[in-house]
C-alpha cells in the first residue's frame, strides 16, 4: 500500500520521536519497500531528525527525502561498527541514492597454504582453511615478480599431492621432472627434511610480509657462517640469493628510511568523482597501492569518503590501521588509530606522493573513457563545466577573447572557439581593432564582441553558450555591456579569468571563484586562454612587421611590390638592403630600380643626420 503525504509523515515522525542517541544504521525506504538509501550515525536521532527538518542545499537530498516512506535502524556499539556495516549493508542493496565505488574487482592474493610441505601460489579466492594470504596485489605483474623472486630463491614444490611423513617413509613418493630442472626441493621422498623446508616458508613469509631487511640479514649471516665453517660452493650459493633480493630491493618504491610502518590516505577531488588512493608503507618501502573511485550521489563530503574507503580497504585487504597519515581526519572516530595531518617534512612528501596517485589514476581513467568512448568523456567535461561555471546548459560551444598590443601599437584582438572541450582551429578569428583610440582593452573588448555577435546574429549561425574573456572585472564588465547592448545577454553566459591566481569572475559578483588548480574544468579554461593569447601575438608579430615593412620600402616612390620582394628575398632586411651599393641593388632588380632604391635611402640619411629611415 502507497502511503498518503501525511500518514507518511506521521508515521516517521512517531518512529524519529523514540529513535536512540546511540551509534547505529538507518535506511530509508521508498513506497515499493526498495532501500533507497544507507547512512551511519553516531547519534542516530539527532542525524535522522536532520533529514526531516529542514530544506536542503541539496537537490538530491531533498528528492531523498520526498522519496523516503519508511525507516528502519540498527544499533551496533560503536561508530566504527555502524561504518563497518553501513559499508556491507550499501554493498548488499546497492541503494540508489549512496555513494557509489565504481572499482569493486577483486585482485590476485599469493597464498601459503596450510599443509607439512605449504606451497605457494597465486589466487583470486579465499578457498583453502587455515591458509595464509598476502595482498591483495592491485597489479597482477607486481605479484608474478614477487613469485619469480621465491622460486628464485627456493625451489618449493608445486604439485597438489598430499605429502605426509608416513607416505615419505613408505616410498609412496615420486620425483618429479620440476626436482631434476631444480624447480623443486623433493620434499615427497625426503630430499629436505620438514624443518628445513619450514625455514624455507619462513623466509617466504619474510618477502611477503614487505620483511626485506630482516631477510637480508638472515642470508648474510649464513652466508658468514657457512664461510666460516669453509663451506665455500654453499656460501656462494647463498651469496647469489642475497644479491638477488638486493636487485628487488632496488627495484622497490622506496619512500623514506626514517618513516617505518603507516598507512597513507591521499585524496583527488575535483568536486566530481573523488579518486582515494591508499598506500601501505612497511620500512619505508610502499607494498601496497590501490586507487580508489567514488561517484558522488548526496554531496558526500571528503571525510565522509574517506571513512568508507577506510572501510572498504579493511574489509578487502584484512587491515588493521595504526599510524595514518591523510590530509583531513574521516568523518568516524577509531579507536586505536592515530590519525596525523603532516605539513612537511618526509610524511608530507609521503602524503603528496599518494595524492598524486589519485591524481594519475583519474587522468589515466579520463584518458581510457577518451579512447573508448569520446562522447561519454566529451559529456564528463562538459557536466562538469556546467555545474563549476553555474551554466543552464552544458557548454558544447565556447569562445574565448583576448587583446594584443605594444605601447598602444597596432591594437588586435582575437577569438578562439572550443567545441565539446577541443580547439575547433577552422572557426579561429583575428580583430584589427578600428574604434578606438591608444591602449584601451576594455573599449577594445566591447568593440571585438559587438562586431562578432552582431555578424553571428545576422547570418543566422550559432551562438556560443559560454564566453570568456582573459581578464579580470574590467573586461569582464566590458563583455556584459556589449552583450546588454545586442539583446543576447540572458542567451550566452559570460565569465573572466584573471592571469594571476586564475580567478574566475562572474558578473554582477565581486568575489572571484577559485577552481581546483586540478580540476578539468580550470585546465579547458586555461587552455582556451593560452590558445587565444598565442593566436593574438601571432597577430600582432605580423602586424607589427608588415607596417615596418611598409614605413620602409613602401613609401619609396616608384618601388612596386614585385621589386620590394625581390629585394628582401636577396637581402633578408631591410637593414642590409639600406647598406647595400648601388652595384649590389643593380644586379638584383637592374640600374633603374636600383638607382631610385639607393637614392631613396642615401637621401633619407642625409635628412635624417644618418638615422635610420622611419
Amino acid at each position: 500500500m502507497i502511503l498518503t503525504k501525511h500518514k507518511k509523515s506521521q508515521e516517521l515522525t512517531d518512529k524519529i520521536a523514540i529513535l536512540p542517541t546511540t551509534p547505529g544504521v538507518y535506511m530509508y525506504f521508498d513506497s515499493g519497500g526498495n532501500v533507497i538509501y544507507v547512512g551511519k550515525a553516531k547519534n542516530l536521532k539527532r542525524r535522522v531528525s536532520s533529514y526531516f527538518n529542514r530544506t536542503h542545499d541539496s537537490t538530491r537530498t531533498n528528492l531523498l527525502v520526498r522519496a523516503i516512506a519508511d525507516m528502519k535502524y540498527i544499533v551496533v556499539p560503536t561508530e566504527q561498527d555502524a561504518l563497518n556495516l553501513e559499508n556491507s549493508m550499501i554493498k548488499e542493496y546497492k541503494p540508489r541514492y549512496n555513494v557509489l565505488l565504481k572499482d569493486d574487482k577483486s585482485y590476485p592474493m599469493i597464498v601459503v597454504t596450510k599443509e607439512p610441505f605449504p606451497r605457494v601460489f597465486m589466487t583470486r579466492q579465499k578457498q583453502l582453511e587455515g591458509s595464509k594470504y598476502y595482498g591483495p596485489y592491485t597489479d597482477t605483474v607486481a605479484a608474478r615478480t614477487v613469485l619469480e623472486l621465491i622460486r628464485e630463491l627456493y625451489p618449493l614444490r608445486s604439485c597438489r599431492n598430499l605429502i605426509t611423513e608416513q607416505g615419505i617413509a613408505e616410498g609412496k613418493g615420486r620425483l618429479c621432472l620440476d626436482y631434476h630442472i631444480k624447480r623443486c626441493s623433493g620434499p615427497c621422498v625426503g630430499k629436505i627434511s620438514r624443518g628445513e623446508y619450514a625455514q624455507q616458508i619462513e623466509n617466504v613469509k619474510k618477502i611477503l610480509r614487505g620483511d626485506l631487511a630482516e631477510l637480508l640479514e638472515y642470508l648474510k649471516k649464513q652466508m658468514l657462517d657457512l664461510s666460516a665453517e669453509l663451506r665455500f660452493e654453499e656460501a656462494q650459493e647463498i651469496k647469489e640469493k642475497y644479491e638477488l633480493v638486493e636487485r628487488y630491493c632496488s627495484k622497490s618504491v622506496i619512500v623514506s628510511q626514517t618513516i617505518g610502518d603507516v598507512d597513507v590516505f591521499g585524496v583527488d577531488d575535483d568536486g566530481g568523482d573523488v579518486f582515494i588512493n591508499y598506500m601501505h608503507v612497511r620500512r619505508g618501502a610502499v607494498v601496497r597501492s590501490i586507487t580508489l573511485e567514488y561517484k558522488r550521489r548526496m554531496d558526500e563530503t571528503v571525510p565522509q569518503l574517506l571513512s568508507y574507503a577506510m572501510a572498504e580497504i579493511a574489509r578487502r585487504f584484512d587491515v588493521r590501521y595504526d599510524a595514518v597519515l591523510v590530509a583531513e581526519h574521516p568523518d568516524v572516530d577509531m579507536p586505536g588509530v592515530t590519525f596525523m595531518v603532516p605539513q612537511r617534512g618526509d610524511k608530507a612528501k609521503l602524503l603528496e606522493v599518494s595524492e598524486r596517485n589519485a591524481r594519475q589514476h583519474k587522468i589515466d581513467m579520463l584518458n581510457q573513457l577518451a579512447r573508448k568512448d569520446p562522447e561519454e568523456r566529451a559529456r564528463k567535461l562538459l557536466e562538469r563545466m556546467k555545474s563549476d561555471f553555474r551554466l543552464e546548459v552544458l557548454p558544447h560551444h565556447i569562445e574565448c577573447f583576448d587583446n594584443s598590443n605594444i605601447q598602444g601599437t597596432n591594437p588586435v584582438a582575437s577569438c578562439v572557439v572550443f567545441k565539446d572541450g577541443k580547439p575547433s582551429k577552422k572557426d579561429y578569428r583575428h580583430f584589427n581593432i578600428k574604434t578606438v583610440e591608444g591602449p584601451d582593452d576594455f573599449a577594445s573588448m566591447k568593440e571585438v564582441l559587438t562586431r562578432r555577435y552582431t555578424r553571428l546574429v545576422n547570418e543566422g549561425e550559432e551562438l556560443p553558450q559560454l564566453i570568456v574573456v582573459d581578464g579580470g572585472k574590467g573586461q569582464l564588465s566590458a563583455a556584459v555591456e556589449a552583450l546588454d547592448d545586442m539583446g543576447l545577454r540572458g542567451t550566452i553566459a559570460v565569465v573572466g579569468i584573471a592571469k594571476r591566481l586564475e580567478e574566475i569572475y562572474f558578473p554582477g559578483d565581486s568575489v572571484p571563484l577559485y577552481i581546483d588548480k586540478n580540476s578539468e574544468s580550470l585546465r579547458v579554461v586555461q587552455h582556451l586562454r593560452d590558445e587565444a593569447h598565442r593566436f593574438g601575438i601571432t597577430h600582432h608579430r605580423n602586424r607589427r612587421s608588415k607596417a615596418q615593412l611598409v614605413s620602409e620600402l613602401d613609401s619609396v616612390k616608384g618601388i612596386g611590390v614585385k621589386t620590394r620582394d625581390a629585394l628582401l628575398r636577396h637581402f633578408r632586411s631591410v637593414k642590409r638592403i639600406k647598406e647595400a651599393d648601388l652595384d649590389e641593388l643593380a644586379s638584383v632588380v637592374g640600374p633603374a630600380k636600383a638607382s631610385v632604391v639607393f637614392n631613396a635611402f642615401r637621401s633619407g640619411n642625409d635628412d635624417d643626420n644618418h638615422g635610420a629611415l622611419e
